[in-house]
């Protein structure tokens, strides 16, 4: 008995499961050479949350992190240090040691089908060739997660796609950054508090 008392003083608190937790995911690729490319609007996304919530990140296990607290609900904020196309590991390690639930795990993203500014909230698709969801899909499972799609455009030449999403904004892209990065930031905190089919309803047709 004193053997297992002791024990316990040194085991950590448990972390348990919770509807109370959220962790949203950032997408894009650390290191200068990558700041204000297309590839990168999910850290842009994600860093403006911190920066409204006046929250930090720190470098931690696969990735950096901040967290804060809103309507009562613990949220994560994460950019996976593993680079785009190695997603899944850092958001798998991360969902394990949070405990956090399915439905409040969200994935912001760039993607290319969807016009420039458009930003849609979608509950499970397709991977649709972009690496860090495939990667992401690797290790969930399957693709019934939620995502933020931020769209980029499909402004290139045939065999051009790879410059494109790891090219900076335009001139006239980057004038209109700040509007969708707003967007995108009402869309998340929608999402904490009022659900997925609200904030979809609410703002997928705008």
């Amino acid at each position: 008995m004193l053997l297992k008392f002791i024990k316990g003083l040194f085991r950590g608190p448990k972390v348990i499961e919770s509807d109370m937790k959220y962790l949203i995911v950032g997408l894009g690729n650390m290191g200068r050479d990558y700041e204000g490319t297309r590839h990168n609007v999910g850290f842009e996304v994600v860093n403006a949350l911190a920066k409204e919530f006046e929250t930090d990140f720190t470098q931690e296990k696969l990735g950096d992190l901040a967290d804060f607290k809103t309507r009562g609900k613990a949220i994560y904020l994460l950019k996976p240090s593993t680079f785009m196309n190695l997603s899944g590991k850092s958001v798998h390690h991360w969902v394990q040691k949070l405990k956090i639930k399915r439905e409040n795990l969200l994935i912001i993203v760039d993607d290319l089908h969807l016009d420039f500014g458009t930003v849609r909230l979608k509950p499970k698709g397709s991977h649709a060739g972009h690496n860090g969801l495939k990667d992401i899909e690797k290790y969930v499972g399957n693709n019934q997660y939620n995502r933020l799609r931020v769209g980029i455009g499909d402004n290139f030449r045939p065999g051009g796609q790879s410059d494109f999403v790891l090219g900076e904004w335009s001139n006239k892209e980057a004038a209109e950054i700040p509007e969708i990065l707003g967007k995108s930031k009402e869309m998340v905190k929608s999402f904490i508090a009022h659900g997925l089919k609200n904030t979809m309803n609410n703002f997928n047709n705008k």
